[in-house]
């Protein structure tokens, strides 16, 4: 199979909320991007249903429709974008090289791109517990009634019982939100103590919505397409003695995994795997390589933070070419 080339002045891989705001202000600027759709097109947003928290909907909007928005208005202004997996990147030398294949299991080399500068966009993934039920919808109720952001989603929960999974700060803080909401927050845990810090145990602690079920795990979730929600089946981990606990919502709080891998021992990265950016740019350790949206942030993980990155992102990439003598100052930036 002959390989195909592409050049760009900026190639933006991934298609979420903050590779899209990239990509808008990227083609605004006349650098004619290229998105790499990459395995999820859209990001996480296209297996959430309602969102209300997105500036700009007062009547809120569903996530996939929201981000066929985004790529629409990307392409409007001249973004080209590529479905292709990327199996390899060189960040040694700048035009740096992604090589892609046309899927997952190819095992040849289709495409190979050259950019001048690189946005990584490619987002973080939720972490799930691997059970029936928890798929997103259409096949499970993944978006239905079972979610990994309570942030995101447990507005939709008002005067319902919920539970939360997971020992960790995360869990902590995710039950702790949802009492602002669910009427009753049943924290389950596979051990019978958390390994979060010891603040956050003392807020669950003392906060009366909250009910511990401690060495309990989750054998499925239950449910209909029409009702969502309706169940769990769980089990104690100690006797394996399995019971049914009724419910109208779960929500997964084990932790996410940025989508990096790519990256190591290339790109800086904590442990966890989110990549390092400079001070209060989108900079990486290797110039003309920048990252936003979920790969680069654990805290927020919102869309709407992950678009202003995203815009920061091509603004830092249109600078760093102008500097380099390979684009056109854009005025629109006023800098």
């Amino acid at each position: 199979m002959s390989e195909k080339e592409i050049n760009r002045k900026v190639v933006i891989l991934g298609s979420g909320p903050a590779g899209l705001t990239a990509a808008i202000y990227a083609s605004r600027a006349q650098l004619e991007p290229l998105v790499i759709d990459g395995p999820q097109p859209g990001g996480q947003l296209t297996i959430t249903t309602d969102v209300e928290n997105y500036p700009g909907f007062s009547k809120g909007i569903m996530g996939p429709e929201m981000m066929n928005e985004f790529r629409a208005q990307a392409e409007r202004f001249g973004t080209e974008i590529l479905n292709v997996w990327i199996d390899k990147v060189d960040l040694s030398e700048r035009p740096f090289k992604l090589y892609g294949k046309e899927s997952a299991e190819s095992e040849e080399i289709s495409t190979i791109i050259k950019a001048e500068t690189l946005i990584i966009s490619t987002g973080a993934s939720a972490k799930w517990l691997g059970v029936p039920g928890e798929e997103p919808v259409p096949e499970g109720l993944g978006g239905n009634g079972v979610s990994a952001c309570a942030t995101c989603d447990g507005f939709f929960f008002r005067g319902k019982p919920v539970v939360i999974v997971g020992g960790g700060d995360t869990a902590m803080e995710e039950a702790m939100f949802l009492t602002r909401f669910a009427s009753k927050v049943t924290l389950m845990h596979r051990r019978d103590s958390f390994r979060a810090s010891k603040i956050m145990q003392e807020r669950v602690f003392n906060n009366e919505k909250i009910e511990i079920m401690w060495n309990t795990g989750i054998r499925e979730i239950l449910g209909t397409k029409e009702e969502g929600v309706t169940g769990v089946k769980i089990f104690n981990t100690q006797s394996n003695e399995e019971s049914l606990f009724p419910t109208q919502g779960v929500f997964v709080a084990i932790g996410h995994k940025p989508n990096t891998d790519l990256f190591k021992g290339v790109l800086e990265m904590d442990e966890t795997g989110y990549l390092k950016t400079e001070g209060r740019t989108m900079k990486t350790n290797v110039e003309g390589v920048f990252a936003c949206g979920d790969a680069q942030d654990s805290y927020y993980r919102q869309a709407v933070t992950a678009a202003g990155t995203g815009c920061m992102a091509a603004i830092d990439a249109e600078r760093f070419l102008v500097e380099h003598g390979e684009a056109v100052k854009n005025t629109e930036t006023n800098w």
